[in-house]
């Protein structure tokens, strides 16, 4: 069963906070007077994000990150290492933009969360990005880093205890991932999947289709776009390897969906939450207020709260 009922009053206006409010009009007040992604193109703009030119706070690099390259499909991969001393399991995680913008490297604050309050190795793959390598080559590169974990976790961090997450297009690609090792490889060893703003359904929501042109960090438009750079011309977006909504979705382990009520991708984790449930798993849904999407990156009470569910979400599957 579901720990979170769906609570209408959530969406609200009077449920948003006056600092989520605040914090809202900033992202938009900043988007307004940057150049647009797709005028620039996805180089620039990865160069730009990378000097912290933008709506989203550039984290320092953390010094007790490592690299370790393994083998994948298209090539070598590299993956981004903060570990404790004596990990209690992994975090397979998978950063978001797009599929298009980000990095590894772009996410060691939230890496190093994880690490210190879970317990967990968290190991971030440098998968290819679209348009230079459209799809399948990200999946690809995640599924080879879960393949990898499978065989050598225990090996190289003394445990094989798994979990798998990721933000945005890494919850799409943490879906997909999951859904490729059950059916290709026969493997359901991980133990949690924490699917944050994920975009599930590549046909677009209703609520993706409606969020118009507000720059608040992801507009019908952006989506559009990541779709048209990530997914060939002419592919069956109803292909569950592409929209993970569509799949069989029997024996998945549990999940915790975070979402924002003011997120052009909130339909995507109503809907796959449901799924979720619907196919006999353990599925929890966490909506919060005003939350643009990628709100978790902007210090606030909104963020700290939905960081803090995920810990204790990484923590609870660690018990069962």
């Amino acid at each position: 069963m579901s720990k979170t009922p769906f609570d209408p009053a959530l969406f609200r206006k009077e449920a948003v906070s006056e600092e989520t409010r605040t914090i809202n009009d900033t992202i938009i007040g900043m988007m307004d007077g940057m150049p647009d992604v797709w005028d620039i193109g996805p180089a620039e703009a990865r160069a730009m994000r990378a000097r912290g030119d933008g709506p989203f706070p550039l984290p320092p690099l953390s010094e007790r990150a490592e690299t370790r390259k393994i083998k994948g499909k298209g090539g070598e991969i590299d993956l981004r290492i903060i570990a404790p001393d004596n990990p209690t399991g992994i975090y397979l995680h998978l950063h978001g933009g797009g599929w298009v913008l980000g990095s590894a490297a772009q996410q060691d604050l939230l890496l190093e969360r994880i690490a210190d309050n879970t317990g967990l190795a968290a190991v971030s793959v440098e998968y290819r990005l679209a348009p230079e390598h459209p799809y399948p080559a990200g999946p690809d590169d995640c599924e080879s880093a879960a393949l990898w974990l499978a065989e050598n976790a225990k090996a190289e961090f003394g445990t094989d205890f798994l979990t798998i997450g990721g933000e945005s297009a890494g919850g799409h690609l943490s879906a997909v991932t999951l859904l490729r090792m059950r059916d290709k490889h026969g493997f359901t060893g991980f133990k949690g999947a924490n699917l944050v703003f994920g975009c599930f359904d590549m046909r677009m929501a209703p609520a993706a289709r409606s969020f118009g042109a507000r720059k608040l960090i992801l507009r019908t438009k952006d989506i559009e776009e990541f779709r048209r750079c990530f997914i060939p011309e002419g592919a069956n977006l109803e292909d569950p390897d592409i929209s993970p909504l569509f799949a069989n979705l029997e024996g998945m382990p549990p999940a915790l969906f975070t979402i924002g009520t003011e997120d052009a991708l909130i339909d995507d984790s109503l809907f796959m939450h449901a799924r979720w449930l619907a196919a006999g798993n353990e599925a929890e849904l966490a909506v919060y207020p005003g939350g643009a999407h990628g709100f978790i990156a902007f210090p606030g009470a909104l963020a700290e709260s939905a960081l803090a569910r995920m810990d204790t979400f990484l923590n609870a599957v660690q018990k069962k």
